[in-house]
């Protein structure tokens, strides 16, 4: 490195020096935890999205695969179709994600299209022609997958909400929150249930 010959080299380089230094420092107190763990909630929000809309695509091939050995169970059908529509109906965008109640009513449609699901499932075991039939057995297969699929996308959103909204509560999140993150806003975050927990049960219908 050359010599520094004048006042004002000199100064600068301590300048330069000066504010590496607080780059670095400041990067070691969390000064990007915030952003970075906001990010995580959108990755992750985004994955319980893509689960349960795969979820509501097999439904219709899965309806009309029972009900062509099972039509008398009509209700049960019914019932199945309902909760889709009702679970698909509710915007589930980004903004969602401020929206506690909105959140809420998400999570329960979609926990009322489990149980309808579940009770179609039972129907099945009443009819051995269904059972052996061989799309139904790869919907049921299919569905069985994205059910697992939807249990780990939805814990790993949980736990990734509680990280960045403890965050913003806690130091020094806190303070980075208020001088330079104070439009980022808490989340609103699912309800945890058994099907949330750190390791997520294989769901078998």
């Amino acid at each position: 490195m050359g010599t520094l010959h004048t006042p004002l080299q000199q100064r600068n380089f301590w300048q330069l020096a000066s504010l590496m230094a607080l780059v670095l420092f400041l990067s070691g107190c969390g000064l990007n935890n915030i952003p970075t763990y906001d990010e995580r909630v959108t990755a992750t929000w985004a994955q319980v999205e893509n689960q349960y809309q795969r979820r509501a695509d097999l439904i219709p091939n899965l309806v009309e695969t029972v009900k062509g050995f099972a039509a008398q169970e009509q209700e049960t059908l019914t019932a199945v179709i309902e909760a889709r529509s009702k679970a698909t109906s509710i915007q589930v965008d980004e903004s969602i994600l401020s929206n506690p109640e909105k959140l809420k009513q998400f999570q329960q449609a979609q926990g009322e299209l489990s149980s309808a699901l579940s009770r179609l499932m039972a129907v099945s075991e009443r009819y051995p022609d269904l059972k052996s039939n061989q799309n139904f057995l790869a919907l049921q297969a299919q569905l069985e997958g994205t059910e697992n699929r939807i249990a780990v996308a939805r814990r790993d959103f949980i736990q990734a909400v509680q990280q960045y909204n403890t965050e913003l509560r806690t130091y020094p999140g806190k303070i980075w929150h208020s001088l330079l993150y104070s439009d980022l806003q808490p989340r609103a975050n699912f309800e945890a249930t058994a099907e949330d927990a750190e390791e997520a049960p294989a769901v078998k219908f």
